[in-house]
């Protein structure tokens, strides 16, 4: 069985919304593109290095459009070779079509269509599709989540966890890694449980009081 990797860029206030440039997701929102001034070197060969192993694209709709009107047309750089090389999977309630060599429509039960792609390949990213990452946090159909925090806050936006968000432990599976500009890269694992509660001052806590 192979992962499912959702991967976002979000700001400290986990903004997600139209990172990549205006036009992207504008209703509402006037701050597209605000990814593209905090990219640096360091951050960008993150980037790149994220996607090793990747063999798959789960997709929402809006996000489908954009890159099947953009990645087909670019032929160089490691990133467009891998974008048009693998199939790539729509989420979508409509019937949308789908001109980007390798894309599919997933079916209407979304949770089932999503297993079955983990079951044939070994590592799905997920890039952008705020609402379908709401499914898949909902559903806890993912095995990674890799979050790009950008040191700004922008106070409008859709949010990382928009309504999907259900308790789940997780795990850091790696220290955070920073680049110069302040993007620091956390990549946490689904783990077992839901998030347990307790008290702060309990003995072995060392926070009660010591007179």
């Amino acid at each position: 069985m192979g992962l499912i990797d959702i991967e976002l860029f979000t700001t400290l206030d986990l903004v997600g919304q139209a990172p990549g440039g205006p036009d992207e997701d504008p209703v509402g929102f006037p701050f597209g593109g605000w990814q593209a001034p905090l990219i640096d070197e360091v951050t960008g060969a993150q980037i790149l290095a994220a996607y090793e192993g990747t063999d798959a694209l789960l997709l929402g709709r809006r996000t489908y459009d954009i890159f099947a009107a953009y990645w087909p047309h670019q032929k160089d750089g490691e990133i467009a070779e891998l974008f048009n090389r693998v199939p790539k999977y729509v989420a979508s309630r409509g019937t949308p079509e789908l001109p980007w060599a390798g894309s599919t429509q997933l079916g209407p039960d979304l949770p089932a269509a999503v297993r079955g792609i983990r079951d044939r390949h070994e590592q799905v990213k997920v890039v952008g599709s705020l609402d379908l990452v709401q499914t898949l946090l909902r559903e806890k159909l993912f095995d990674r989540l890799d979050l790009w925090v950008h040191a700004i806050t922008l106070g409008v936006g859709k949010k990382v966890f928009d309504g999907g968000a259900v308790p789940t432990n997780l795990t850091l599976l790696q220290p955070p890694a920073a680049g110069p500009q302040g993007t620091v890269r956390l990549l946490y694992g689904l783990a077992d449980g839901t998030p347990r509660t307790g008290d702060m001052s309990a003995p072995d806590r060392g926070l009660g009081d010591e007179g």
